[in-house]
């Protein structure tokens, strides 16, 4: 398989995931804003997935288009890191649809938690078919908030149980550490091609 049809395995993938988010969104019945404020906490739970979303396509694709090759192991992370993302839906209907309670905000923050983890899987299967050398080795490097992610995602979760707006929030925190772009990506791509 080549990196192209794995890419586009994965964009139709997270186009899907998308779209079954935004199909939740129901039409309230009602001709007032009182009926949509009434769907905030299920609005905010899709902008929040959206971006998530987004972050980890935009991420994919960068990370893709740094490295040289795939063999069936990086099939397999990827296919990993797809299988978690496509429960974002479910978990952000649930928690939208339940005010951001505490289990479906913990449920949703472990998602987000194997998310990751799978992305940091997929980063290394990668990483361990490049040489020593390779420009995507030397430009993720140490990985702040690759590290940083993880103990954020776990303080939401544990916090989701005791004031589950909070959870919310260093959610959103790490959703926002990420929606700034990755310069060492797009470092990396450069160098790449130039190699």
């Amino acid at each position: 398989m080549t990196k192209g049809r794995l890419e586009a395995f994965s964009d139709g993938v997270l186009a899907i995931i998308i779209t079954i988010m935004v199909l939740e969104l129901k039409v309230p019945h009602g001709d007032d804003w009182a009926t949509l404020v009434k769907l905030w906490p299920v609005f905010v739970s899709y902008i929040l997935s959206f971006i998530y979303v987004g972050i980890y396509w935009n991420n994919h694709h960068h990370l893709f288009a740094a490295s040289r090759r795939i063999d069936g192991t990086i099939m397999w992370a990827n296919l990993h890191l797809l299988f978690w993302l496509s429960l974002v839906p479910f978990v952000t209907g649930w928690m939208g649809e339940n005010h951001f309670t505490a289990l479906p905000t913990a449920l949703y923050g472990f998602v987000l938690l194997m998310a990751a983890i799978a992305y940091w899987i997929l980063q290394g299967r990668i990483l361990a078919g490049e040489s020593t050398a390779s420009a995507l080795r030397a430009q993720i490097g140490f990985d702040l908030k690759g590290k940083i992610s993880p103990v954020l995602y776990i303080g939401g979760i544990a916090t989701s149980f005791f004031v589950p707006w909070l959870a919310w929030a260093l959610f959103a925190f790490v959703a926002l550490m990420w929606l700034v772009p990755d310069r060492r990506m797009e470092r990396a791509m450069g160098e790449g091609k130039a190699e």
